[in-house]
């Protein structure tokens, strides 16, 4: 009868239970977060390399980060400030060009307020007393809970990327400590994974820039054949603009173009002309600057070493599967399975990966700098005068190896056989 003998480390089980649950913890709160994270990886991966050349100036981490998340945010707030401030001119001259009397005097029954300063409390009531002010309350707190909990995120994901790019280097030496003789399949899978995220976040940036390019010469091209009632007010403005939406997942630089083109589409009907300008934005906007530096450009500079059909899937289908969130956490679904398939898998299955070759099977049986010929004479002749060290003898005779052989046998022999080596040194004191 067999016997089997069970005898279980149990403390190793239990640190391994212990490590199983916190691991489905992270793994919830990465879920119910992941959005957050995913952009936070963003921001991070795509202000690394700004935050290293201004830690190689300034020295210090924690201010080179700060320094390097505002490097990142400040273009675009200036932009949108300068944006907003061109807003306000074109309202101020459309409010001293326009006559406002007629829409004074229809608005004028709603915003008489002597009626409410004689009988506040006639107003209040008839209003809807308390119900309207718990109705007001309401919504108010609706919508204040709403702006709390973006602001919440937003903090959480520049909190993120802050301490990422302070305390990298600190994840970098933990993955390092699984290093033995050589580097792990972990090290190696991190270290490929890194590099990846880099070329593809980093790419987004890049993206940007080739995107505004475009649009500001596309649209200052197209607005020199507008018409005048229907040109596109501060094209080049138009074409930056559109560069910072397409980093907004999903929409992207739909919210640029479309709103000007309804726009040019109100100008043209109130001028009766320009509809086939509307037209040609429209299209050139769709193709020119939205299409191809969505589906051509970001594949190229943000795949790396990622097949560039793969990449631009990714971008397709992350939004349509996961959401906005998706734009990021597509990318970073490609580069794991991309990576987990082409460094964990061939260890897996014994095989080195893709820098494995055909080639000899130890490193005695030939290198790049040894010619065929001689290396198969040297390698059949190690052989011969090896097979009798098996047995611990030196030669057919019990003879000392002839001097053609000495120097390719005899370290090779006191490297194998430590044993019969101190005989021989006692027979050759003997005799």
């Amino acid at each position: 009868m067999v016997e089997f003998e069970f005898n279980p480390d149990w403390a190793w089980i239990g640190w391994g239970v212990l490590g199983a649950v916190l691991g489905l913890a992270v793994l919830w709160v990465l879920y119910s977060f992941v959005g957050t994270f995913v952009f936070a990886l963003f921001i991070y991966y795509s202000t690394r390399r700004v935050h290293g050349h201004i830690r190689d100036r300034v020295g210090q981490r924690s201010v080179s980060a700060a320094l390097a998340l505002v490097a990142l945010a400040l273009p675009a707030v200036l932009l949108l400030l300068y944006a907003t401030a061109i807003g306000v001119q074109e309202l101020q001259e459309f409010a001293g060009t326009t006559d406002l009397d007629r829409y004074i005097e229809i608005a004028g029954p709603y915003v008489n307020v002597t009626e409410a300063v004689e009988n506040p409390r006639g107003v209040f009531e008839g209003a809807g007393g308390m119900d309207l002010v718990q109705s007001a309350l309401s919504q108010g707190t609706s919508y204040l809970g709403f702006l709390a909990t973006g602001l919440l995120h937003l903090f959480v994901i520049f909190a993120i990327a802050f301490y990422l790019l302070r305390d990298d280097h600190r994840l970098a030496d933990w993955v390092a400590r699984f290093d033995g003789d050589g580097p792990t399949v972990f090290e190696e899978f991190a270290r490929e994974v890194d590099d990846s995220l880099e070329l593809v976040f980093a790419g987004n940036i890049l993206n940007a820039v080739v995107t505004a390019t475009v649009g500001a010469i596309t649209y200052s091209v197209v607005n020199i054949f507008a018409p005048p009632e229907v040109a596109i007010p501060y094209a080049a403005l138009v074409g930056l603009l559109t560069g910072i939406a397409s980093l907004i997942p999903v929409v992207g630089m739909k919210l640029v173009y479309v709103p000007v083109t309804i726009y040019l589409a109100a100008t043209a009907f109130a001028a009766g002309t320009g509809w086939g300008f509307v037209v040609a934005f429209f299209a050139v906007s769709f193709v020119v600057v939205d299409v191809i530096p969505d589906l051509l450009v970001r594949p190229y500079v943000t795949g790396g070493t990622l097949h560039t059909g793969s990449v631009m899937f990714a971008y397709i289908l992350g939004p349509l599967l996961f959401g906005w969130y998706g734009l990021f956490l597509g990318p970073v679904i490609l580069v794991f399975v991309t990576h987990f398939g082409r460094v964990v898998v061939p260890r897996l299955l014994g095989v080195r990966g893709d820098d494995a070759e055909p080639g000899p099977s130890s490193p005695d049986e030939g290198t790049a700098e040894t010619p065929d010929a001689v290396t198969d004479e040297s390698a059949t002749s190690v052989t011969a005068d090896r097979a009798p060290d098996a047995d611990g003898d030196t030669g057919s005779d019990g003879d000392p190896p002839t001097d053609s052989t000495a120097g390719g046998t005899t370290d090779d022999r006191d490297a194998t056989d430590h044993g019969s080596g101190e005989e021989d040194g006692d027979d050759s004191r003997t005799d």
